[in-house]
């Protein structure tokens, strides 16, 4: 990561103004979670970030995960996580717990540091106004883990329209009535795709794609479709990205014309990676 992205200042570049009038009125879905979330500092720091980009015009939804406040959780009660190729796997216990930590605490954690930036927000689930409809992601009764069935945007597009700036934690139901936890990144793709949004932004615990994942220097700043299944072929991309990766690849097969991956933890990343065209994370494009 260059100084200046870590540094204590954002500094403007020659494109920053550009920039800002390119993207006035453009609609961004940004995806908050893993260790990005997990101090309190940071909080703060991200969500005045994002509130500046709002201010300067940009549509912003923002979907959340919370993993790691979830396993506190779950530990406490003594349950253990499992996880099955990168994704959570939810008995109905977990989703007990999963729903009281995502809808309950950080969501609204997340409104609360919004509105001290004078920014109206409004705090939901998947659940609100069947803003999605969920499926399970495999045939298993005892399995909460779903997928997305569906989005019903008009909810999303009323409140952009009215200024509100939407705040999204990742559960839903299906048409039963049965809850599910959706993973974040799932839900913020799909989300996108339904929104026609011009960027999908995952700010996330790691600096991008890096060809080789103990070298930060090996970030891969821009890579096109085409590019990502030969990294994916070749081993480059693996574990826990693989999951992260495809929903960007939904994405970019749904008309999201970009989709960036950045490191959350990092002061200033969002704005390095939007209002300047050095940039600092992953853009991947069709």
């Amino acid at each position: 990561m260059s100084n200046s992205v870590s540094s204590e200042r954002f500094y403007f570049s020659v494109d920053t103004l550009s920039l800002i009038r390119k993207y006035a009125g453009s609609t961004f879905i940004i995806k908050y979670g893993g260790s990005a979330m997990k101090n309190k500092l940071l909080q703060l720091n991200i969500i005045q970030d994002i509130s500046l980009l709002y201010l300067l015009g940009i549509n912003i939804i923002l979907v959340h995960g919370g993993g790691y406040l979830i396993d506190s959780w779950l530990r406490k009660l003594n349950i253990d996580p499992v996880f099955k190729q990168g994704l959570r796997v939810t008995d109905a216990k977990t989703m007990e717990v999963v729903e009281m930590v995502l809808s309950g605490h950080i969501n609204k954690q997340l409104i609360s540091l919004l509105n001290q930036n004078q920014i109206p927000s409004v705090g939901l689930s998947g659940k609100d106004a069947n803003l999605v409809t969920a499926i399970p992601l495999i045939d298993n009764s005892n399995n909460f883990t779903g997928n997305v069935h569906c989005i019903n945007s008009q909810i999303l597009r009323t409140l952009l329209d009215n200024k509100f700036f939407p705040v999204i934690s990742s559960v839903a139901s299906d048409v039963k009535g049965d809850t599910y936890n959706i993973n974040a990144d799932t839900l913020a793709s799909s989300i996108a795709s339904s929104m026609q949004a011009d960027k999908l932004i995952l700010l996330t615990d790691t600096p991008g794609i890096l060809y080789n994942i103990h070298d930060e220097s090996s970030l891969i700043k821009s890579i096109s479709l085409n590019e990502i299944d030969n990294l994916k072929s070749a081993g480059v991309i693996t574990n826990g990205m693989i999951p992260k990766v495809d929903c960007c690849i939904h994405a970019l097969k749904n008309n999201v014309p970009a989709v960036h991956i950045i490191d959350g933890r990092v002061r200033y990343s969002l704005l390095y990676e939007i209002l300047t065209n050095d940039r600092c994370g992953s853009m991947l494009v069709a």
